[in-house]
């Protein structure tokens, strides 16, 4: 935030991952001469690793929109500026900071409650002399009759007694994608919270059916602007966003790290009919079990048998640094792109906490929510290319990671079991990993143990 006057603060683009550079605007919330408060949000936008929404730290009426949407801005950049003093003919100096004073126009009111405040990052938290908004509850006459006021300045007509259905961020996301309008949403939740469940219900006659791949279509974003060439045989896609990331990734970790990929095909029959008891498991109950539960148990044991797998190459100080932890990377395909979310200290983990993880991280990606943070810090990675029908691949490793572990289709095929061709349920696997880091017999000793433990997962027990 800047000033360029007592009366006009500035907002500028802020860094709201780890170092990210720069932020493309996917949709502003507000227009010029629209009454904003404090820790409302403004703007969502998308930068490498997700999307965003962005509150406003201070009251006024919104004055200028620097950018329009669609437009990647640079981290720093002024995007949109607030009048502070609405209506006064020359500039307030008290209007720029915290006063001491009451104002002489306005009669004294008791101060609001502190609540916690939206923190963006590089901005830290400040104290606000404006009255803070309620978060949570039913408005009393007051705050109904100022949303009405607020709602007529911003040429919108009277505002209803609630005039912002209550609902998280993310389930305002899916309501959005949905066209579903939340006022007319009947919420269920606590304190009259519309939840995710209340927004299906009331697109159920409308609804898409989920894509094969796992990715609900529900969440997917409009397309980006395309340029379609003028005999219709060519269309240019601008590369931005999640894509524009993914690919500067790949160059460097494959022009950086040198990679060895070994495969193994392994029985995993005693897996899948173990996954099939757990969902009966009361341990397990509203958890979701799959076999990518047992298949990341079984390289979180694996790395436990080999640690200096898990390690990364410092070339700066020219050091191997060993990691004492592990956190467990998942490949996940979302309406932005391939993004790779994270399970902290997923070694220390049970399998219930494991499976809720898992769950966790999947509903996030498909919602479009991961934070950036959670895509920090990975140390090995699982990707499942199974669930295409993919028998394997070849895998490049997440930049700053020491292996990447490719699943493939689970399939029905002949084997050799006790001295008999028996249909089993096969699957390939295929582990790439740093060789600057990793030598052939590490790399082959984890990609063993991965595949003993599926095939025979007792020995998740024994080895663990």
């Amino acid at each position: 935030m800047t000033e360029t006057s007592a009366r006009f603060r500035e907002f500028k683009m802020p860094d709201v991952g780890e170092g990210l550079t720069e932020a493309e605007i996917l949709k502003w919330y507000v227009q010029p001469g629209d009454t904003v408060t404090d820790g409302q949000v403004v703007c969502e936008v998308e930068t490498a690793k997700a999307a965003v929404e962005l509150p406003i730290p201070f009251d006024g009426v919104v004055h200028e929109l620097r950018f329009p949407e669609g437009t990647t801005v640079d981290v720093g950049e002024v995007i949109i500026s607030v009048d502070v003093a609405p209506g006064s003919g020359e500039p307030a100096a008290e209007a720029a900071a915290p006063t001491q004073a009451p104002v002489a126009e306005a009669p004294a009111e008791p101060e609001a409650p502190k609540g916690r405040q939206p923190v963006l990052v590089g901005y830290g938290v400040a104290e606000s002399s404006t009255k803070r908004r309620p978060r949570k509850g039913v408005p009393v006459p007051e705050q109904a009759a100022a949303a009405a006021v607020q709602a007529e300045l911003n040429g919108h007509g009277a505002a209803p007694a609630i005039a912002r259905p209550l609902a998280k961020p993310p389930v305002r996301k899916l309501a959005k994608d949905l066209g579903i309008d939340l006022a007319t949403v009947v919420p269920t939740g606590p304190d009259g919270v519309i939840t995710r469940e209340d927004v299906h219900a009331a697109a159920a006659p409308v609804a898409e059916p989920a894509v094969s791949a796992g990715v609900s279509r529900e969440t997917t974003p409009a397309p980006v602007a395309a340029v379609v060439s003028s005999d219709a045989r060519e269309t240019r896609i601008p590369i931005k966003g999640v894509r524009k990331a993914t690919a500067q990734a790949m160059i460097g970790s494959a022009f950086t790290a040198p990679h060895v990929t070994e495969f193994v095909t392994v029985d995993v029959t005693r897996t899948m009919k173990l996954v099939e008891e757990l969902k009966g498991d009361k341990e397990m109950a509203g958890l979701r079990v799959n076999p990518l539960l047992l298949i990341a148990k079984a390289l979180l044991v694996a790395i436990k048998r080999n640690p200096d797998v898990n390690a990364s190459w410092d070339e700066a100080a020219q050091e191997i640094v060993l990691k004492h932890y592990v956190n467990l990377g998942i490949a996940a395909a979302t309406p932005r792109g391939l993004i790779v979310p994270n399970i902290k200290d997923a070694h220390d983990k049970t399998l219930p906490q494991l499976a809720a993880s898992l769950g966790d991280l999947v509903s996030t990606a498909r919602e479009g929510k991961t934070s950036p943070a959670a895509m920090q810090g990975g140390t090995v990675t699982i990707t499942n290319v199974g669930v295409f029908g993919v028998d394997t691949g070849t895998p490049i490793l997440n930049p700053g990671e020491s292996a990447i572990l490719a699943v493939g289709a689970i399939k029905l095929q002949p084997w050799v079991h006790k001295g008999k061709v028996k249909p089993r349920q096969v699957t390939t696997l295929a582990l790439s990993f740093d060789h600057r880091l990793v030598d052939g017999e590490l790399g082959s000793k984890v990609l063993a143990d991965v595949a003993a433990i599926l095939e025979q997962p007792k020995r998740l027990i024994t080895w663990a």
